[in-house]
């Protein structure tokens, strides 16, 4: 299935499609579940597909993201997006991983001793898609019991394979909106500079970590945006910051998002500048269910023993499928990526990176292994 497999995320790849509306996407993995013929449903209200393969039971669920990012992609791949956008996490490998287990368990569909519902979901990269599609029932008719994805890491060897109990953090993403008093940059004493009272802020935002929160209690805070003005002679009436805090103890989550509303508004007062906070996101970290792991885990070692498979999952990135992992037992998986060259080697969300398809048979079979064996091991 390699070449069948490649030429499916390469069509995926130089159709890049954003947020919660994947017209051409869902057109795509649509035309090839009917060439598979396995009964789908699409959820237009969130570009979500649901496919169904086997006959009642257990029902145990297979999720692939398949939305991409606005980058310009600099690859230099034959087959580079041109539409500004790109597949630069390699969601576009999760789809392709997807369809591909999607016709081996056709295939052993008589075996199965449950059902697999495989959910290919929109609108991961802004944290939106899996509670939308959540919220639309993918999660019912028929109720999932156990649910399992995997995510490919660019900077990994293609042969190994990592996991952990909590692999991806939680996040939680704010806008702040500084609101000043515009002035001519001649007479700063007529305005109320919001540019200011943003670096203030700034820097007390980074102080929180250092001065506040233990080195053993893992965080990150992140101002990604700052936003203002127009002109170098103008002191402008507003000022934007984003960003992102990341954390896996939710004590520790609160206790800094209130830190930051108490920081902004003390120091928005301080300069005479009205400060408003817009949460942007707020998902909780993916926690796996151990016994899962461990089940999976087995699975893939009964398929291929030379697959390396490493407890080193445990990142300050986020992943919506954390909104899966709090309602039925869930695990989550990282697969090896890495082309051969390693100086070629970037993260994820490079407008350069490269991935080793050769992954792409050894993921559809690992999904299809591991959803027939807990199908198998919970007959009844």
């Amino acid at each position: 299935m390699r070449e069948e497999l490649i030429s499916w995320r390469r069509t995926l790849h130089q159709i890049p499609e954003t947020g919660l509306s994947l017209p051409e996407t869902v057109a795509f993995i649509k035309e090839k579940l009917e060439e598979m013929a396995i009964p789908y449903q699409i959820y237009e209200e969130c570009s979500c597909i649901t496919a169904v393969i086997g006959h009642g039971g257990k029902c145990f669920l297979l999720r692939s993201d398949m939305d991409a990012l606005p980058i310009e992609e600099e690859s230099g791949e034959s087959f580079a997006s041109t539409n500004g956008k790109m597949h630069a996490c390699g969601h576009d490998m999760h789809a392709a991983i997807l369809l591909g287990a999607a016709k081996i368990l056709k295939s052993h569909e008589e075996e199965l001793k449950g059902t697999v519902k495989l959910f290919f979901q929109s609108g991961e990269e802004t944290f939106s898609g899996a509670q939308a599609a959540i919220h639309a029932g993918i999660l019912e008719n028929p109720k999932v019991d156990a649910a399992f994805a995997m995510h490919v890491a660019a900077a990994l060897p293609n042969n190994v394979l990592i996991y952990g109990d909590y692999p991806m953090a939680a996040v939680y993403g704010f806008r702040i909106t500084l609101t000043g008093k515009g002035a001519h940059g001649s007479m700063p004493q007529m305005g109320v500079d919001p540019i200011n009272t943003g670096v203030h802020i700034y820097l007390a935002l980074q102080e929180l970590l250092s001065r506040e929160v233990s080195a053993t209690d893992e965080a990150a805070l992140t101002v990604g945006r700052f936003d203002a003005g127009s002109a170098a002679n103008i002191i402008p009436e507003r000022a934007i910051l984003e960003g992102t805090l990341r954390t896996f103890k939710p004590e520790i989550t609160q206790y800094l998002i209130k830190r930051i509303k108490e920081v902004t508004d003390s120091i928005a007062s301080a300069y005479r500048t009205t400060a408003e906070i817009e949460v942007l996101s707020n998902v909780p970290s993916v926690g796996c269910n151990q016994e899962l792991t461990k089940g999976i885990l087995q699975s893939i070692q009964e398929m291929d023993s030379n697959v390396k498979a490493l407890p080193l999952y445990h990142v300050m990135g986020s992943e919506d499928f954390a909104f899966i992992t709090e309602k039925i037992p869930a695990t989550y998986f990282g697969i090896g990526a890495g082309v051969t060259d390693q100086s070629k080697w970037v993260g994820q969300h490079n407008p350069k990176i490269l991935f080793n398809e050769d992954c792409l048979p050894y993921g559809a079979a690992i999904y299809a292994k591991a959803a027939m064996d807990w199908l198998s091991s919970h007959e009844g």
